[in-house]
């Protein structure tokens, strides 16, 4: 069956800033909005706020989870700035590179590099990284904004076999690009893999790998919710991608690379959206004792 919303949801865990950040992000880029913000109560954090978001077309989910995870660059959003489809687009990206620099740190700086004549690399001021870049792609186009993944540290070297898992896992996949580091690149190893994208069930991610020191990697502050149809659709997505027993809770789960993934059923979404106090409550009740969702036993607790 092939599907043309958006599956594949990035979610941005925040001690209490969600709404703060989702306002600020829409205030940065076009095409940007907050939908439906709600809260879901009594959560082992307390009263938690879920702001959904979208910026520039793409969805988002920030959630207000408590002070547990916090973001770092092993996860960042590329930003594509196009000049064949967008007017100004050298100007706009100084733009949104001034206002997402107020408060936060360059990791590297605007400036032009062999691969771009203008990119830069900065951590916002509630820490999430943002790569911003002038680009014109050719043959075929890619969307505004990707999710790039950076394989360091016990990951490095897997980049390439993560790809290959991911495509294998989700039946609409194909590889994009891939670019390996060539000789003399220290301390990355030739073959290593500089750059490539690859899409997901039309959702596009990059990854790349970097032997530098860095004191991070993948965890619970960044992870990709999949909405899922059906029961099956979730049993399979969690059978082919859970690998950390222990950190199976609410729909979440960790694969083999440390990457976090929320295996949600559509419903769910809907039901959280559509109900009064008293079945959000019990539909949060249900949830939450879960590890694996189970759609029959939370549509019982959304009917009462």
């Amino acid at each position: 069956m092939t599907k043309t919303n958006q599956i594949i949801v990035p979610h941005l865990w925040y001690d209490k800033e969600a709404s703060d950040a989702a306002a600020f992000y829409t205030s940065i880029f076009p095409d940007s909005k907050i939908t439906n913000a709600t809260t879901v109560q009594d959560t082992p954090s307390g009263d938690a706020k879920v702001v959904p978001f979208q910026l520039w077309g793409q969805k988002f989910m920030a959630i207000n989870g408590g002070p547990y995870f916090k973001f770092n660059p092993s996860v960042s959003f590329f930003v594509n700035f196009d000049p064949s489809r967008e007017k100004d687009a050298s100007e706009k990206l100084e733009e949104a590179w001034n206002k997402l620099s107020e408060g936060g740190t360059v990791l590297m700086p605007l400036d032009t590099y062999p691969f771009s004549e203008k990119y830069g690399w900065i951590q916002d001021k509630y820490g999430l990284s943002w790569q911003l870049i002038l680009t014109n792609p050719e043959g075929e186009e890619r969307p505004t904004i990707v999710p790039s993944l950076m394989f360091t540290g016990e990951q490095y070297g897997k980049a390439e076999e993560a790809i290959h898992f991911y495509l294998s896992v989700f039946e609409h996949a194909k590889q994009g690009l891939i670019v390996h580091y060539p000789q003399g690149m220290e301390p990355d190893k030739e073959g290593a893999v500089m750059f490539s994208d690859f899409m997901l069930e039309n959702y596009w991610f990059a990854a790349m790998e970097s032997a530098r020191a860095h004191e991070y990697n993948f965890n619970e502050a960044i992870s990709f919710m999949v909405y899922c149809d059906t029961q099956e659709e979730v049993d399979y997505y969690w059978d082919k991608l859970s690998a950390v027993s222990e950190a199976e809770q609410c729909g979440w789960l960790k694969d083999k690379y440390g990457l976090s993934w929320q295996i949600v059923p559509s419903d769910m979404a809907k039901m959280m959206q559509n109900s009064n106090p008293e079945q959000r409550a019990r539909v949060t009740q249900a949830f939450l004792k879960m590890k694996k969702i189970n759609l029959a036993e939370l549509q019982k607790a959304y009917k009462g």
